[in-house]
């Protein structure tokens, strides 16, 4: 992804008990009201993921190369592509600094 965001494979572990590598898009942002970072996306459709949890939501880890979080996935839309998100450090690299955002921006031309 062009800014702060991840795209790529993850390994998910549901509730301590199962875990699934999946493709995963995803973004944040820093909300200022609460003063959190807040990270979501899309799970890419996972015939084992669908048939452990269905329709609900349920608790659930996140490992990329670049990090992991903890995190909720919920909502899974008509093609079973399951929401994800978080709060705090997501599961992949954010920049801290305004040189790291420069580079973003000149990497991506």
């Amino acid at each position: 992804m062009d800014d702060d965001g991840y795209e790529g494979q993850a390994v998910l572990a549901v509730e301590g008990r199962a875990e699934f590598t999946v493709r995963a898009r995803l973004t944040g942002s820093f909300q200022p009201l609460d003063g959190r970072y807040r990270w979501y996306g899309r799970l890419e459709a996972h015939e084992e993921l669908t048939r452990m949890v269905g329709d609900r939501s349920a608790g659930v880890v996140l490992r990329t190369p670049e990090g992991n979080a903890a995190g909720r996935i919920t909502e899974p839309d008509l093609w079973n592509r399951y929401r994800i998100e978080g709060m705090g450090v997501p599961p992949f690299r954010i920049p801290f600094t305004i040189e790291e955002v420069s580079e973003i921006g000149t990497s991506s031309h």
